[in-house]
């Protein structure tokens, strides 16, 4: 069946993102906005555009009857979820179909067996995929969980087994610790998820986290499109991301590839997905769980690969073949991807608001911003703090790290605070650049990355040379002792 118009049931980065794979393949595209967003580029640069209104996301964003009702007026033939909001909802999913629209994205059996880490881990013990050493039995009984945990062995993680971004995590450290950690974890998972059950997990010490990149048909073909490395994260979310891993060889890299192909065929997937891995120091690696959707990370596979990843979810949702084989699909240079934040990382990450006064670009070449904003549009609190994705590619992963770093200095969000001077830090951090890190890389290099505040002597000086300049306009070389006119610089 050919797509010939989709609604995109998202907004920002991610809708701007689908429009132009589907302008380039003559898909029509329709799009949402709030109040909130009724300035924002994707709410103008759809065929079609239609508002839903003032209010919570509940009644925009996730208010799945609503956007059924639309694409049904639309005569949409497909919805395309994006990343976040209802694209790995059952529900929404389950409605799509049910209205004969096309979901972009897996079969509902898939969102929910691998959507739940506890199910999904049942599935992988099933097909042979490693696991890390852990327990994800029935009972939640906390005397149960703990001597689950002492035979584990300590540090142990405890893990919701709904939902995701670190929600529902303790680290437990020792035995005397277990049963407060636990109650805390479920509490958590609870009011995140409405959904308290936890599994156990052996804590892997400093591990690298490396992701999977899958697309597979309806035709039996399944493909991967090499690793991601994810290990740069704060609070389980992702700050930089590269590929290639810096830290996989040829055979490594085959071994986890083509154990990614071998979930998506035990699962028999439909479209793009992500199976996401734990590296240890000694290069083992374990399943962690499998996101059924786009990444937001997904553009450094596409510069990397050539691929349209997007064009791929529409041919696969269509019911098309491939004509692309994996020995067709290459890694080519490197190509690294940073998440700039409205937040002031000097200011313990508080969020921030407010106009964005101008956007910056860049004139090199292989530098691609994605972003939702525009110049003069407001940034609202109400979603996430990600305001654009910059990612550039180079033949190599120094010529990559110093593109990006002149690319930062060029995309400037002039108006609001952002992490930018944040991102400069972590990427010329040496441990960094030699590509030696893992997931608490930010926790444990924290004092490293924090601005670095002129030196007393350093401020001075500067003062110093300032006067030094205004004298010698005034022609009074030699006769004025300008460190004296600095009051009470030798007391610094």
């Amino acid at each position: 069946m050919k797509i010939k118009k989709v609604l995109i049931a998202n907004r920002g980065e991610i809708a701007l993102r689908v429009i132009r794979t589907c302008k380039e393949m003559g898909i029509k595209t329709v799009t949402l906005y709030s109040e909130e967003d009724k300035n924002l580029p994707h709410s103008y640069s759809a065929d079609e555009s239609f508002y839903l209104g003032q209010g919570t996301l509940a009644e925009t964003y996730l208010n799945q009857d609503k956007i059924i009702s639309i694409a049904k007026e639309t005569n949409s033939d497909a919805i395309h979820p994006g990343y976040g909001f209802l694209s790995e909802n059952t529900d929404f999913c389950k409605k799509v179909i049910d209205n004969d629209i096309i979901f972009i994205g897996p079969s509902v059996s898939a969102i929910e067996l691998m959507g739940d880490k506890k199910t999904s881990k049942v599935k992988m013990e099933e097909i042979g995929i490693p696991l890390i050493p852990g327990f994800h039995g029935e009972s939640q009984d906390p005397e149960t969980l703990k001597n689950e945990a002492d035979k584990i062995g300590y540090p142990v993680l405890i893990k919701a087994t709904a939902g995701g971004g670190g929600k529902g995590m303790r680290i437990v450290e020792s035995a005397d610790e277990f049963i407060d950690a636990l109650g805390g974890a479920k509490r958590e998972a609870m009011n995140a998820f409405s959904n308290d059950k936890v599994l156990l997990e052996k804590y892997i010490t400093n591990p690298r986290h490396i992701e999977v990149q899958l697309v597979s048909d309806s035709h039996g073909n399944h493909l991967h499109f090499f690793e991601r490395e994810c290990s740069i994260q704060r609070r389980y979310q992702k700050v930089v991301e590269e590929t290639p891993s810096p830290a996989l060889d040829d055979d490594l890299r085959k071994r986890i590839c083509e154990t990614a192909v071998k979930i998506s065929k035990g699962i028999n997937y439909l479209g793009a997905g992500t199976i996401e891995l734990i590296l240890a120091p000694d290069n083992s690696f374990y399943f962690l769980e499998m996101n059924t959707r786009l990444q937001v990370e997904h553009p450094i596979t596409e510069m990397v690969t050539g691929v349209d990843l997007v064009e791929l979810q529409l041919l696969a949702a269509a019911g098309e073949k491939f004509s692309l084989k994996q020995s067709d699909i290459k890694q080519t240079g490197h190509s690294i991807e940073v998440r700039i934040y409205a937040e002031d990382p000097d200011n313990d990450f508080l969020p921030t608001i407010g106009k964005i006064k101008n956007i910056g670009f860049s004139k090199e070449e292989n530098v691609r911003l994605d972003c939702g904003f525009a110049d003069n549009t407001q940034i609202s609190v109400n979603y996430d703090p990600m305001i654009a994705k910059l990612i550039v590619w180079d033949e190599s992963r120094n010529g990559a790290l110093h593109k990006m770093d002149r690319a930062i200095d060029d995309i400037k969000f002039t108006g609001v605070k952002t992490n930018r001077d944040y991102l400069k830090r972590i990427l010329k951090h040496p441990k960094f650049v030699e590509g030696d890190v893992h997931t608490h890389f930010i926790k444990d290099y924290a004092e490293d990355l924090k601005k670095i505040k002129p030196l007393k002597i350093v401020q001075a000086s500067m003062i110093a040379a300032a006067l030094f300049s205004e004298n010698k306009e005034k022609k009074i070389s030699g006769k004025v002792d300008a460190w004296k006119e600095l009051t009470g610089f030798r007391n610094l």
